[in-house]
């Protein structure tokens, strides 16, 4: 877990308007892996998301592992879930098994009692229509009637983990919006937010000039020095360096 001062709500708010294709442009002209965590889909279309991760890692059943799990509220789903608040989002490694339980309504009501800021998991939440109605948002590989304790178990809790095949660490960013969830680095967040706001002016510009050519993209489209160019004529801006 990072020791680095927690994410500001101020920055999250901040997140919360950056579309998540936006802040993964920001990585990418950073070097850093695109991190979209696969399989993460809204539960309802509408959906926005910011809020600092809270991780819990699922692992395959096994009987001595049941046998040796703590039980009762001292299980780690339950531990993980007091972790959260309205900053934080739940980020559940299901190890991608797309149609298994990691929830459903009754766990999940204590989310709701929190007013969460999100959950986000590569695997599958049951009662869907409940969830729907409980107010924060879901992003899941998909829904299932199944149960999950016959196939996997919850139980390490902020610790490093992957989910969707991204690496999420407690702490981090996670934007999510109607086209998925993205993580967003704990140590390069307000740079990724700089640079997304850059990018979006820039595409403003863009998209403006398109109209008055209609022209191919391709002209100003990745950018290139013509776009530099033109971002430089029309905003009276020096490129970023």
């Amino acid at each position: 877990m990072t020791t680095a001062p927690a994410i500001p709500d101020s920055t999250l708010r901040t997140l919360l308007e950056i579309p998540t294709q936006t802040l993964i442009d920001g990585l990418w002209v950073k070097g850093w892996p695109m991190s979209y965590i696969h399989g993460a889909r809204p539960l309802q279309p509408g959906q926005k998301m910011a809020g600092r991760a809270v991780t819990l890692r699922f692992v395959p059943h096994r009987p001595d592992l049941a046998r040796d799990k703590p039980q009762g509220d001292q299980s780690a789903e339950y531990v993980a879930i007091e972790l959260c608040g309205p900053g934080e989002v739940l980020v559940i490694d299901a190890m991608g098994w797309k149609y298994s339980s990691i929830g459903g309504d009754i766990k999940f009501m204590r989310l709701m009692q929190r007013q969460v800021g999100g959950l986000v998991t590569d695997g599958a939440a049951r009662d869907s229509n409940v969830l729907k109605e409980y107010g924060f948002p879901v992003y899941s590989a998909s829904t299932t009637a199944k149960q999950g304790p016959a196939e996997f178990w919850p139980w390490q809790v902020n610790d490093a983990i992957q989910c969707g095949g991204v690496l999420v660490r407690p702490g981090d960013a996670i934007v999510g919006d109607d086209d998925g969830a993205v993580v967003v680095p704990h140590a390069v967040v307000d740079e990724v937010i700089e640079i997304a706001h850059q990018r979006e002016e820039v595409e403003e510009v863009i998209k403006a000039q398109l109209e008055v050519e209609r022209c191919s993209p391709g002209k100003y489209y990745p950018f290139n020095e013509r776009t530099w160019q033109l971002y430089e004529e029309k905003t009276g801006k020096k490129r970023p360096s």
